[in-house]
């Protein structure tokens, strides 16, 4: 073994010691060390979890799994550590079954997902749940979210087709017959045109229909006839057309653990489009996202959260 092999295998069994440490409940004087760890790249840490599992027989995640719910840096740590389609499972697992619904959650993963990546998401809720989040949805969620989700979740299955322009405009001329053709929407066949596209060709379509009629699908949807529904839809348009402006809101509006979505978001987008979501929030409250960290985490005496909020600033200053 070369010496810089064997200093990186004594440098992850150090790391493994440290966490297992924490996880027993012993208090951690090095709080620097237990942030590198959570900021090393997805391949060194697929590495810190196989060393965990021979020194300790156990699999870190299920470990950190355990105790995210009321350990933030735990909670870092096992979204961190899985894989992208374990970890979005498990969240949109845990907003059908947690203390309580959570519609918004549920739109985050649906819908700002490529629709090869929810495909792959599906399959591992199966595999973990035993059960399908098409039927899972169906029976918790009511209303119109209920119908749109689940042609969203239906729209995965057509991910490999490739973007067709003349497509897109002749589905923006349905969507607009579908809102003008009565004294109420179409309902039906809005539902079913979302159900029929994948993720990347509804956003051509929007973009058609801004081009077609100009202004926003998700402006015409703010109208009286459109009723519950169309807030509803509306809500799930945004978040496929502009996720950066979806994410932004939601660290506004806070629904539900202010810190839990920090984490959530920063963690899940920070090699997608976090620095897009922070000008988006930025924008609209005159505060950066680095201040909103410190400002929830460091009104908390538990050093955790101070690891925590070191963590999440160095993700949005570029970090892996």
């Amino acid at each position: 073994m070369g010496s810089n092999s064997f200093q990186n295998s004594k440098k992850y069994e150090q790391d493994c010691q440290l966490i297992n440490s924490y996880c027993s409940g012993n208090v951690v004087s090095s709080k620097e060390n237990l942030s590198e760890i959570l900021l090393r790249s997805p391949h060194e840490l697929k590495l810190l979890r196989y060393t965990y599992g021979a020194l300790y027989n156990q699999d870190l995640l299920h470990v950190t799994s355990k105790a995210q719910r009321v350990d933030p840096y735990l909670r870092a740590a096992f979204l961190r550590m899985s894989e992208p389609q374990i970890r979005d499972a498990e969240i949109m697992r845990n907003s059908l079954y947690g203390a309580s619904l959570n519609i918004s959650t549920l739109v985050e993963v649906a819908c700002t997902r490529s629709s090869s990546e929810l495909q792959v998401i599906k399959q591992a809720y199966s595999s973990l749940y035993n059960s399908k989040i098409d039927q899972d949805v169906a029976l918790k969620v009511n209303g119109g979210f209920k119908e749109i989700l689940l042609a969203v979740l239906r729209s995965c299955q057509n991910y490999s087709g490739k973007v067709s322009t003349s497509m897109a405009m002749c589905d923006a001329k349905t969507l607009y017959e579908a809102m003008e053709s009565g004294k109420m929407v179409d309902q039906k066949t809005m539902v079913s045109l979302v159900s029929q596209r994948n993720t990347s060709q509804v956003k051509a379509i929007l973009v058609s229909y801004k081009q077609l009629y100009g202004h926003e699908f998700a402006r015409s949807l703010k109208r009286s006839k459109c009723g519950q529904f169309g807030k509803e839809l509306r809500f799930v348009i945004r978040s496929i057309q502009h996720p950066e402006k979806f994410f932004a809101k939601q660290l506004r509006m806070k629904n539900g653990d202010a810190r839990e979505i920090l984490i959530r978001i920063v963690i899940t987008r920070c090699s997608i489009d976090l620095k897009d979501i922070s000008r988006a929030y930025t924008a609209k409250t005159g505060v950066s996202l680095e201040t909103l960290v410190w400002k929830e985490f460091k009104s908390s005496k538990d050093k955790a959260n101070a690891v925590v909020a070191d963590i999440l600033v160095r993700l949005l200053k570029g970090g892996s």
